[in-house]
């Protein structure tokens, strides 16, 4: 509820102070005294954009605070959202400096126009005629609906799964994206990889390959260069072997004679021995080799594959064949994993609609349920107020799509007299019409939620008699639960308010200025009367005003 409001050079405003009650307040007014600068003046704590030219005193700060006690508004969390400290008495308060910049604090923490906007839209509802026309929105009309028909925790919690639907549609897209970009790479990686794998590629493999080349190639050649050496070593004449055993034979004489050359008689024994064992080493090795065509296509097949590989890979050893082949493996088996990620993450999105299927069923069944009664209400309300005839075709239409709030698609239609057809508010409803109906809806919301403090605009323009009567009717019967502000040139509405402001224009040393003034019971009566009879003020008119206060 606002509690309070000071206005500092703002507009035709130098300082004004003033402090409001619970239940129905009206405020009056001649045509340009200044109630709408006002509403311009309280609109700053509720957010809206500040401009320099409204300051009266351009050498002057504006400065307007408001108070508000919101113990009924359930807004902790809002506050901890916002990281505020919260208070059941809390204050706004907007500078606007001479230069322009604009500051604004909520209980003296300094706060951001985002953050004023969204606390303002828990405390204050500023109804005029321009903004009747959200009316003819589908989402507030869905809001409307929601609202009566207690959807609030369903579509929090619908909401929430959706943002979870959504990022989990996006990131299987992107997978899939990735995965049918990453296929035709993937399948030539594969077919490398298969060639590297038939390869059969070990380290260190390549130098005894070769080796077994150069040997199969000169099997011939190396078999006859062995017999020789054979023979070389155990000719008779004039062998390796016969000569060492002549050597041997001189120097056992001499070492005979003297211990002194018994060394060399026993190198030459040595050698003699090692002759021996490099003869038979000789002889077996010439006798295992042979000529072997196959073996030596085999090897050269082999050979010609990992100078192919290491041609095609641009590397230098079938160590970096090797590595190429891990790598190649790695990045294969990734093409595995996104399969399973694109698996899990379908299976995650199946559950998930199937919730979101659930809630928003929900959903629709408690907004089917509630249709009737609203329909009822709001023609037997507009019936009151001077709309005996109007109808309304409310419908819900299942979607194909999951909609932020659910997957009805709504039908509001309406008609205002006998025989009409109808039609969308949009298209069919003026805008007194459209006023009454704003009036009656938002009369209804107020039986069912706290609705913050609600100011009325002038929403009455248009409508005169028995009609403006019943409009100020339903407003008193909203300030039973919650506080109704109304500006009103409408005699009736205005007599329906616990408490009367007049807003005034007055001019002191030549400049002007808006005041506004609090009336008590007998300036209530004359200000009602004027309203009814003109600046010349009737007994009729007077007696008239009383008994619309009474």
């Amino acid at each position: 509820m606002l509690t309070g409001l000071i206005i500092k050079n703002y507009a035709l405003i130098d300082h004004l102070e003033v402090n409001f009650s619970s239940g129905m307040t009206s405020i009056t007014g001649e045509t340009g005294a200044g109630k709408s600068i006002l509403l311009g003046g309280l609109g700053l704590v509720l957010g809206n954009r500040a401009d320099l030219s409204t300051l009266k005193d351009l050498n002057q700060k504006c400065f307007v605070e408001a108070t508000f006690s919101i113990q009924d508004y359930k807004l902790k969390d809002l506050f901890e959202e916002l990281d505020l400290d919260y208070d059941s008495i809390t204050l706004i308060r907007r500078d606007i400096l001479p230069t322009g910049k604009s500051r604004a604090f909520v209980n003296d923490t300094p706060v951001n126009l985002n953050t004023l906007q969204r606390l303002g839209q828990q405390l204050i509802d500023v109804h005029s005629q321009h903004q009747t026309l959200s009316l003819t929105q589908t989402e507030y009309q869905l809001e409307v609906l929601d609202s009566l028909a207690s959807n609030k925790e369903l579509l929090i919690e619908y909401q929430n799964k959706l943002l979870v639907f959504k990022s989990l549609d996006d990131k299987l897209n992107k997978l899939t994206a990735l995965q049918n970009s990453q296929k035709q790479d993937l399948e030539y990686s594969a077919f490398l990889l298969e060639e590297l794998i038939e390869a059969n590629l070990v380290s260190g493999m390549l130098i005894p390959l070769e080796e077994e080349e150069q040997e199969l190639i000169h099997a011939e050649e190396i078999g006859l260069s062995l017999l020789k050496a054979s023979q070389i070593i155990s000719e008779e004449q004039m062998g390796v072997e016969e000569q060492l055993n002549e050597i041997r034979s001189a120097l056992q004489k001499v070492s005979l004679l003297s211990e002194k050359y018994a060394p060399l008689f026993n190198r030459v024994e040595s050698l003699k021995i090692e002759l021996l064992d490099l003869n038979q080493e000789i002889q077996l090795q010439a006798e295992q080799i042979e000529a072997n065509p196959q073996r030596l296509e085999v090897v050269k097949i082999a050979l010609q594959k990992i100078y192919d590989l290491q041609a095609k890979h641009k590397c230098q050893s079938v160590e970096e064949l090797i590595a190429i082949r891990e790598s190649l493996d790695e990045k294969v088996q990734s093409k595995a994993t996104i399969g399973e990620d694109l698996i899990k993450l379908a299976k995650e999105r199946e559950v998930l609609n199937a919730e979101l299927l659930e809630l928003a069923q929900n959903i629709s069944h408690k907004r089917k349920n509630t249709i009737p009664s609203l329909k009822e209400e709001l023609e037997s309300l507009l019936g009151v107020l001077g709309m005996p005839n109007a109808r309304f075709n409310i419908d819900l239409l299942a979607s194909e799509r999951m909609l932020l709030n659910g997957k009805d698609e709504l039908v509001f239609e309406f008609s205002a007299n006998k025989g009409s057809n109808f039609g969308s508010l949009k298209k069919v409803a003026s805008g007194g019409e459209l006023s009454r109906i704003m009036l009656s809806i938002k009369a209804i919301l107020s039986r069912f939620k706290t609705l913050p403090t609600i100011i009325f605009d002038e929403i009455d323009t248009g409508v005169s008699g028995e009609v403006s009567y019943k409009i100020g009717e339903v407003m008193h019967r909203m300030s039973r639960y919650m506080q109704v502000i109304t500006i009103s040139h409408l005699p009736q509405v205005a007599a329906k308010g616990a408490h009367h402001f007049k807003v005034y224009k007055e001019t002191i040393d030549q400049s002007t200025y808006t005041q506004l003034k609090k009336l008590n019971s007998g300036d209530r009566v004359q200000e009602i009367a004027q309203m009814l009879g003109g600046e010349e003020i009737s007994e009729t008119a007077v007696q008239h005003a009383k008994e619309l206060l009474n």
